[in-house]
C-alpha cells in the first residue's frame, strides 16, 4: 500500500534495464528486485556454493542436487541392540507410476546403511514408517518398540542426531533419487555460525511440537549448513542496497531522504529494493528449514507453515537455494517479484500500527479480519519470520523491528499460556474484543456497512454439532456492542490444495457479515416469538439462496445470515426462565429450522425418492434389515420389488441397501429407464460427474430432464448435502456438492445438447442390413 505506489511507472535503476517501453505500477521495481536478487544469489553462491555439491548419477555425470532428505535419530533402547536408529515417517521418496523410489535401510555391524530402491515393490503399511503418530516409534532392524516420551527424553538431554538417507538431484528427465555418499555427507558438515539474535519458542504445545523435544530456539529448527546460508543471504540484503542506491544514483535520481521518512529518491528506492529483497530472504526459510518435508506425490518440498503451526518434522528435506527447482531462493525472488509486478500502485495508502482499542473511527469505513479467539498464535508463529527480517532490515526499518521478538503483550488472541488459563484468556478475549467493536460502534458511518470476515470452517464444529468458541464470541461480541447483522455471505477465499483441505470436506471459504448498528430503541423478544419470526423469514430467505450461486457446502453459512439478521435486531431474546438466550441457542434454533427447510422437500418427492431419502437419513449406504425397509417402502407408497425395479435398492437374504454412487455411475439411458426418480437421477448425475465430468453430466441432464424437473435433482442434491454432512459422509457429500457447485454450467451444456438437431440419416438403406 505504501512502497508501491511511491515509485509507480519508473524505469528500473540497474544498468541495462529499462527493456520495456512503458512501466506502469510497479513493474520497474519489481525487476530491480528481480535483477538485485539475481545478484544476491550469484555472490551467495560464490561464497559458499562448495557447501552444495553436485552429485553423481549411475551414469557417472555429475547432477545437481534438489535436495537432501534426512532423518532424525535416536538410540534404540534396546540394550542388547543400542543402535544409532532412524525415525521416519516415510521410506518412500517417489510414488509416480513408473518412477517409483523408496529407501531401504539394513543394519551392518551396528551401523544402519541406507540405499535408494527404484521399483515399486517398497515397504507398505507398517513397514514403510519407524515413528507414526497415535502408534509410537520402532527401531530399524529388531523392531524395539518405543513411544514418544522416551524420544523427548532423549531430545531434552540433547541426543536426537541426524542420518542423511537420500539425495535428490535434477535429471534431464526428471528427478534423481541416489543413495548418500560420504561426499554429500561431508559437505553438510560445518561450522555454526555465530548468531546476534535468536529468539525462545513459545511452549503452547497446540502450535509448536519442537521445544518438547529440546529444540527450544528458532535457530534449532535449522542445521548447521541453513544457517551458514541464511546468515549469508541476510547479510547480503545490506549489500544488495548498496548496489542499488549506486546504480540509481548513476541513472540520474536524486539521493532524497531514506523510505522510513517519506522519501522517493535513490535512498528510498534503494531500501524499497532491499525491503523485497528480504521478504525474499524471508519466504526462503519457510522451504530451508529442519522442518520442511518431502512429498512422495508431486516429488516436491513441502513448507513449514503447511498450516498455522510449527509442528515436529522426523524427516526433512534440506533444499539447495542454488538449485532451479523446489525450494531455490530465485524461486522465492520470482514469487515477490510477480506480486509486487501487479500491485495496483495507483493511490497512496498508509499503514500505521495502532491499538484497534484506543484510536477513533468517526466517519471511517471499517472492513476487517479480527482474530480468530484461540486458533491463531499469530506473534508467537511470526517470530519464524521475525528474528531474520530483523537480521535483514535493522537498518532499513528500525521502528518496524526494533525489538527482539514481535510484541505480544497486547496481541488479543486467547492464549491460555499468556493469561493464566483459559479463563483468563476468554476473560481477556472477550472483554478487548467487545471494546473495539463498541468504539467501532460509536463513530459508526451509517450509510455504509461495516464488514467483518471470519474463516468459518468445519474443523470449527465440535463433535457434539456445537460451533467452536471463536465463532460464537464473534457474533456475541458484534451484538452485545450494539451491532445488528443484516447479512452473511460466503467468500472463497483458500486455497483448494492446503494442509487441511486435502482428503477432507474442510470449507473453502471465509464469512463476510455485513454489520449496522442496531436503533437503541429496538424491541426485545421471547423466545417463542423468535422461532415463530424465524419460521416466517428463513424458508424464503433459503430458497432464495438454494436457487442462487450457493454451494451446498456454504449453505449452512449462508443461511446464518438471514437467521442471525433476526436474532440481532432484538435487544434481547428472553427464555422462559427470563434469561438471556445466547448465541449458541439462536444457532442451534437457525439450524433447526434450515433441517426443517430441507426436510419439507421431501413431500414434493416422488415415492421411491421419499423413502431412499429416509432410508439414507437413517442408515447412509449400510446395510439394514429388509423387514423394516418393507415396512417404510409401505409407508412410502411404493414396495422393495419396485425399489429395486427402479435401480436404487438391493434387498437380498433378510438385508438390505441402498446401491451407492459407485454402482450407479456406469452406462445409463434416462428415456430409455422404465422406472426413474428423482432419487436415481440425483445420485447417477452426482456419481456421472465425479468421474467424467460435466460434459458427460450434461448429455445425461439433457435426457433425463424431459422426465425429471432440474430443480428437483439440484433441491435433492442440496438436502443429500446436508445429510451426508451430517452423518460425516465425507465422499457422498463431496460428490453431492460437486453436481450443485457445477449445476449453472451443467444446465448450460444441457440445454444446448437438448436442442441440438437429431442425427438425419443420409440415404436409405437397401440392403436390408442393421
Amino acid at each position: 500500500m505504501e512502497i508501491p505506489p511511491r515509485f509507480s511507472g519508473r524505469e528500473p535503476a540497474h544498468p541495462g534495464g529499462a527493456e520495456q517501453n512503458f512501466y506502469q505500477r510497479a513493474e520497474g521495481l519489481a525487476e530491480d528486485v528481480r535483477h538485485y536478487g539475481q545478484w544476491l544469489r550469484d555472490e551467495a553462491q560464490s561464497r559458499i556454493g562448495h557447501l552444495y555439491p553436485k552429485a553423481t548419477g549411475p551414469d557417472g555425470n555429475e547432477y545437481t542436487v534438489i535436495a537432501w532428505k534426512w532423518a532424525r535419530t535416536v538410540r534404540s533402547p534396546n540394550p542388547a541392540n543400542p543402535i544409532e536408529t532412524p525415525l521416519v515417517n516415510s521410506w518412500w521418496l517417489s510414488k509416480k507410476k513408473g518412477h517409483e523410489a523408496w529407501v531401504k535401510a539394513t543394519v551392518r555391524d551396528g551401523q544402519v546403511h541406507y540405499e535408494v530402491i527404484h521399483n515399486a515393490n517398497g515397504p507398505r503399511g507398517d513397514q514403510a514408517w519407524t515413528i507414526k503418530h497415535g502408534k509410537g516409534a520402532k527401531a530399524v532392524g529388531d523392531g524395539t518398540p518405543f513411544n514418544y516420551d522416551y524420544i523427548r527424553q532423549e531430545g531434552r538431554e540433547g541426543r536426537i542426531g541426524s542420518h542423511l538417507i537420500a539425495v535428490v538431484a535434477a535429471g534431464e528427465r526428471g528427478r534423481l533419487y541416489l543413495s548418500p555418499s560420504d561426499e554429500q555427507i561431508a559437505a553438510s558438515d560445518v561450522t555454526r555460525p555465530v548468531l546476534d539474535a535468536d529468539g525462545d519458542i513459545a511452549t503452547n504445545p497446540r502450535w509448536f511440537s519442537p521445544p518438547a523435544y529440546g529444540l527450544t530456539k528458532f535457530s534449532n529448527l535449522f542445521t548447521n549448513r541453513q544457517l551458514v546460508a541464511l546468515t549469508t543471504l541476510s547479510d547480503l540484503v545490506g549489500e544488495a542496497r548498496e548496489r542499488v542506491l549506486a546504480d540509481a544514483l548513476s541513472a540520474g535520481m536524486p539521493p532524497g531522504e531514506r523510505l522510513r521518512d517519506g522519501g522517493t529518491g535513490a535512498q528510498a528506492y534503494a531500501d524499497a529494493v532491499a525491503t523485497y529483497l528480504a521478504l525474499a530472504v524471508s519466504r526462503q526459510t519457510d522451504r530451508l528449514s529442519s522442518l520442511s518435508s518431502w512429498q512422495s506425490i508431486g516429488e516436491k518440498v513441502r513448507n513449514v507453515f503447511a498450516r498455522q503451526a510449527i509442528p515436529m518434522v522426523w524427516d526433512y528435506a534440506e533444499v539447495n537455494p542454488f538449485s532451479s527447482s523446489s525450494g531455490n531462493f530465485l524461486g522465492q525472488v520470482e514469487w515477490v517479484s510477480e506480486a509486487l509486478s501487479r500491485a495496483p500502485a495507483c493511490d497512496h495508502g498508509y499503514v500505521r500500527q495502532i491499538s484497534a482499542t484506543e484510536r477513533a473511527y468517526n466517519g471511517l469505513v471499517v472492513s476487517t479480519d479480527p482474530p480468530y479467539y484461540d486458533n491463531i498464535g499469530y506473534s508467537d508463529l511470526s517470530d519464524f519470520f521475525y528474528v531474520w527480517l530483523r537480521r535483514c532490515l535493522h537498518d532499513i526499518h528500525p521502528e518496524v523491528v526494533g525489538t527482539m521478538l514481535t510484541p505480544k503483550a497486547e496481541e488479543l488472541v486467547a492464549n491460555p499460556y499468556r493469561h493464566d488459563g483459559k479463563e483468563g484468556a476468554a476473560k481477556f478475549f472477550v472483554e478487548g474484543f467487545n471494546a473495539v467493536f463498541a468504539r467501532i460502534r460509536q463513530g459508526a458511518n451509517p450509510a455504509v456497512p461495516m464488514t467483518v470476515y471470519y474463516a468459518y470452517k468445519q474443523q470449527d464444529v465440535a463433535a457434539g454439532g456445537n460451533t467452536s468458541t471463536g465463532w460464537h464470541t464473534l457474533l456475541a461480541g458484534l451484538i452485545d456492542a450494539g451491532w445488528e447483522i443484516t447479512a452473511t455471505w460466503p467468500m472463497r477465499s483458500e486455497r483448494g490444495g492446503r494442509m487441511l483441505s486435502i482428503g477432507t470436506n474442510a470449507l473453502a471459504s471465509s464469512i463476510v457479515l455485513a454489520c449496522r448498528p442496531r436503533p437503541a430503541d429496538a424491541p426485545a423478544t421471547t423466545r417463542r416469538a423468535l422461532t415463530a419470526q424465524l419460521k416466517t423469514e428463513l424458508p424464503g430467505a433459503l430458497r432464495t439462496l438454494m436457487q442462487g450461486a450457493v454451494a451446498p457446502v456454504d449453505l449452512a453459512q449462508a443461511t446464518i445470515g438471514p437467521g442471525i439478521s433476526v436474532f440481532s435486531r432484538y435487544t434481547r431474546v428472553r427464555e422462559a426462565d427470563g434469561t438471556n438466550m445466547t448465541v449458541g441457542d439462536a444457532l442451534t434454533l437457525i439450524n433447526a429450522t434450515l433441517d426443517e427447510v430441507l426436510g419439507e422437500q421431501e413431500a414434493d418427492t416422488d415415492p421411491d425418492t421419499r423413502f431412499a431419502t429416509r432410508w439414507y437419513r437413517q442408515y447412509g449406504w449400510e446395510q439394514g434389515s429388509a423387514g423394516l425397509a418393507d415396512q417404510l417402502a409401505r409407508s412410502c407408497d411404493t414396495s422393495l420389488g419396485a425399489l429395486e425395479r427402479g435401480g436404487i435398492f438391493q434387498a437380498r437374504g433378510g438385508k438390505a441397501r441402498l446401491l451407492t454412487p459407485s454402482e450407479l455411475d456406469g452406462q445409463w439411458n434416462p428415456e430409455a429407464d422404465d422406472r426413474i426418480s428423482i432419487w436415481e437421477a440425483t445420485v447417477r448425475l452426482a456419481a456421472v460427474m465425479g468421474k467424467e465430468g460435466v460434459e458427460r453430466t450434461a448429455q445425461l441432464l439433457a435426457q433425463a430432464q424431459r422426465r425429471i424437473s432440474p430443480d428437483s435433482i439440484r433441491e435433492l442434491g442440496f438436502l443429500l448435502f446436508h445429510e451426508a454432512e451430517k452423518q460425516h459422509h465425507t465422499e457422498g457429500a463431496l460428490l453431492f456438492n460437486g453436481l450443485v457447485t457445477a449445476w449453472a454450467d451443467i444446465t448450460g451444456k444441457a440445454r444446448r445438447f437438448a436442442s441440438a438437431p437429431a442425427a438425419i440419416q443420409d440415404g436409405f438403406n437397401m440392403n436390408g442390413e442393421d
